[in-house]
């Protein structure tokens, strides 16, 4: 039986038969350089790019309960929910100043709207966090 050489099945780094003292060159793989922005930087940039928004829920409660929310509010919200969504949470209670909202922190929307004068018996359920904006 003749033996035949294949080099493919001679592994990196060893000599090839009839080639004793030479070592072959070891294979190195090749190494990407990682192109465009950062991870860091993609999630800086689009934290916070969809604005919080309200259920009919939230409205009628904020109606009903004579609730202001002015664009200083909004935006204290705003930031409390991107601290949220930060965090991993998935339903937090946001409180700015005198108003706690419940927030479902995936959707970015607001589900319902406490004030103060309610807050005394209120008890909050099915939350994974608390934010004060």
């Amino acid at each position: 039986m003749s033996s035949t050489f294949n080099p493919a099945l001679v592994p990196p780094g060893v000599s090839a038969p009839g080639q004793v003292g030479v070592r072959a060159q070891p294979v190195r793989p090749s190494v990407q350089t990682p192109q465009g922005p950062a991870f860091a930087d993609v999630l800086r940039d689009t934290a916070g790019t969809t604005p919080v928004t309200f259920s009919k829920h939230a409205v009628q409660r904020l109606e009903r309960r004579n609730l202001p929310v002015d664009p200083t509010v909004m935006q204290r919200l705003q930031d409390g929910v991107d601290r949220a969504a930060g965090k991993g949470a998935r339903d937090a209670v946001v409180l700015v100043d005198d108003t706690a909202f419940v927030v479902s922190v995936a959707n970015r929307t607001v589900v319902t709207a406490v004030g103060k004068d309610q807050m005394k018996d209120h008890v909050f359920t099915n939350i994974d966090s608390a934010v004060i904006a």
